[in-house]
């Protein structure tokens, strides 16, 4: 398709044109016609973002095969492109047929991060779509869908989606796919494309359910209105992923982009039981592909594509059974063709630093430990099942073999965390600037570590879905106080921004009502939420206000208090509660326990630890 006049005028006053113009190497072109469905893959970001997501890349190419349909994608236009489009009166539009989003049959949203939601109802509204369901239903828009880790809890944005996909999207989407091709040929209606819908493993269709609130603002109950929608919304699993189909041709894009590189998935789930950590839960169980397979895919991918670096993605890169030759192999074939290789989420150990060593050579760039927590107290809280001695002996390795930036990440606001734990991570910091200096002496002098502090966000699926989240005033107060403690020399001090992170949380966990706020903070002109530079907490803080009323609560702060910082009691009934995802509540619960004893659970690789998954699908390290 040939980019028209009227938009080449458009791309000439706009930095980075080649963020709207397609036409990339490996970009698949059909012809609209012969096709029996047509859906729009939306990243509610920028480009650059987008084109580094590989699950957009797993899904472009699996719907793509499918000879009935044809999967375009849309971004999100930046400031500068939305307000001449807006001026212009241009919708929104896909980068391989430049066609508007409300020609296609479906638009399907990806929910990678809470605060990219306020983009999702800015896209919808830019390409002429009613961002509200109920406004939709007599006119011929598309089927409005989403999925991804944050569809585990789709409440908060129930009354703009007609379905959301819970779970693995490999083989759900494409079913969505085919049952909207055969409804259309059908020539059903809406609800009947709905009902048909409902039948497919882990598809919810929020109209089919009425939710009501006690006089506590508490769910008081859940009622399913239509026969076709499951009590219960079970999450849906690509079983073997060594047989899944994996993309060789990916789009290469014109300019930067975040992650420009060849991608390959290793093996999918964690068995670490991490109790903060959402992706383990919900991703369980592990799936791995064999050493074999993986190599296969990146020496394709790589003649496909032209990149010069190989990138391994998984949740835990050395947790990979076979991790030792997988990396063995991958490294001898990587330099043959001169190619780089990152092997990210390293397991710190002795043949770890080998593989990095002979990586890295000479180059050392900055090595990463994320020991979440200051004191071995509250890392067996979190189930962190790292010692400080092994932080410590880690690092004299990394020391003597010559790297000169050690990162160290950290997160504040859990569970029980006390201003011991803070001087905890101080204590860390300066012990690995002894270290250095042990080792190198004098000559250490360039010798830096970078302490990271992210804020706690409590999320649905875990152990600690129950728990309050700090205030705002609590987050400040730490940060100022580790902002005193680490004025070490040497040593950088950096940490995530309290607005954004307590508005995460909102989003993390709340229910429908919380669509109203996020709608109210959109039309003030909230946008890019999850950028310093866009983000307005002002607009936000108002929107609470101005919803607070409508929605049953006193004021826009007894709101936040309400969704962030109150205990939950075990019996109440949380938004997230009709999705299954495998893992069972009464395992969170437990976990919860011995966190408050710090106690830990062992790896899953050493036995079973109970959490339920096995009773849908074979799990990898054989539970019984």
């Amino acid at each position: 398709m040939a980019i028209d006049k009227d938009l080449e005028t458009i791309l000439r006053r706009v930095e980075k044109p080649a963020r709207y113009i397609g036409g990339e190497v490996n970009m698949v072109r059909k012809n609209p016609d012969d096709v029996s469905v047509r859906i729009g893959f939306a990243f509610p970001d920028t480009y650059e973002i987008g084109m580094s997501y590989m699950g957009m890349q797993i899904l472009y190419n699996i719907l793509n095969k499918n000879e009935k349909i044809y999967c375009e994608r849309v971004f999100a236009p930046a400031s500068d492109m939305e307000e001449i489009m807006r001026a212009k009166g241009r919708k929104l539009y896909t980068l391989e047929t430049f066609t508007p989003v409300d020609k296609l049959d479906i638009l399907g949203f990806t929910l990678q991060y809470e605060m990219s939601y306020t983009n999702i109802l800015n896209m919808m509204d830019l390409g002429g779509i009613p961002v509200r369901r109920d406004d939709r239903i007599s006119g011929n828009y598309p089927l409005i869908i989403a999925g991804g880790p944050c569809a585990f809890n789709p409440e908060p944005l129930a009354d703009f989606a007609d379905a959301f996909l819970i779970g693995d999207g490999e083989e759900t989407l494409e079913k969505v796919c085919i049952a909207f091709a055969d409804a259309k040929a059908d020539c059903l209606d809406r609800t009947s494309l709905l009902e048909k819908l409902a039948l497919i493993d882990g598809v919810y269709i929020p109209e089919f359910y009425e939710i009501e609130y006690g006089e506590n603002h508490e769910i008081s109950k859940v009622n399913r209105i239509n026969d076709s929608a499951p009590e219960t919304v079970t999450r849906a699993i690509v079983k073997d992923i060594e047989k899944t189909e994996f993309p060789v041709k990916n789009l290469v894009p014109f300019i930067d982009v975040v992650h420009d590189r060849a991608v390959v998935e290793t093996f999918r789930g964690c068995t670490r039981g991490c109790r903060f950590c959402q992706a383990g839960m919900i991703y369980r169980p592990v799936r791995e592909r064999t050493p074999e397979t993986i190599e296969k895919l990146a020496m394709e991918q790589l003649d496909n594509t032209g990149h010069e670096e190989l990138s391994l993605l998984s949740l835990s890169t050395s947790d990979h059974s076979q991790f030792e030759p997988m990396a063995t192999g991958l490294m001898g074939l990587c330099k043959g063709r001169n190619v780089s290789l990152s092997l990210p989420s390293l397991r710190l150990d002795s043949f770890s630093f080998k593989v990095l060593d002979e990586i890295q050579g000479y180059r050392k760039s900055g090595l990463t430990f994320a020991p979440e927590a200051g004191t071995q107290r509250l890392r067996d809280v979190i189930n962190k099942n790292i010692t400080e001695e092994d932080i410590f002996s880690a690092t004299r390795q990394a020391v003597e073999l010559g790297w000169e930036h050690i990162k160290l990440y950290f997160m504040i606001g859990l569970p029980t965390e006390t201003y011991d734990d803070l001087d905890g991570i101080a204590d860390i910091a300066r012990k690995i600037m002894d270290i250095n200096y042990d080792v190198r002496g004098r000559k250490g002098g360039r010798f830096r570590v970078t302490v990271s502090v992210s804020n706690f966000v409590p999320k649905p699926h875990t152990p600690f879905q129950w728990e309050p989240q700090n205030t705002a005033e609590e987050f400040v107060e730490k940060h100022n106080y580790l902002s005193t403690k680490l004025r070490i020399k040497g040593v950088t001090f950096n940490y995530h921004e309290t607005a954004t992170s307590n508005l995460e949380a909102v989003f993390a966990r709340g229910d429908r009502r919380c669509g109203r706020v996020l709608e109210e903070a959109w039309k003030s002109g909230c946008v890019f939420d999850g950028w310093t530079e866009h983000f307005k907490p002002e607009l936000w803080a108002q929107a609470f206000e101005n919803c607070a009323a409508e929605l049953g609560f006193s004021s826009g702060s007894e709101m936040e208090h309400f969704y962030n910082y109150r205990e939950r009691s075990r019996e109440e009934i949380l938004p997230w509660d009709m999705f299954n995802p495998f893992v069972e509540k009464s395992y969170f619960v437990s976990e919860r326990n011995k966190a408050l004893k710090c106690e830990t659970t062992p790896d899953c690789r050493e036995g079973c630890t109970g959490c339920g998954v096995n009773k849908y699908t074979n799990c990898f390290v054989n539970c019984k």
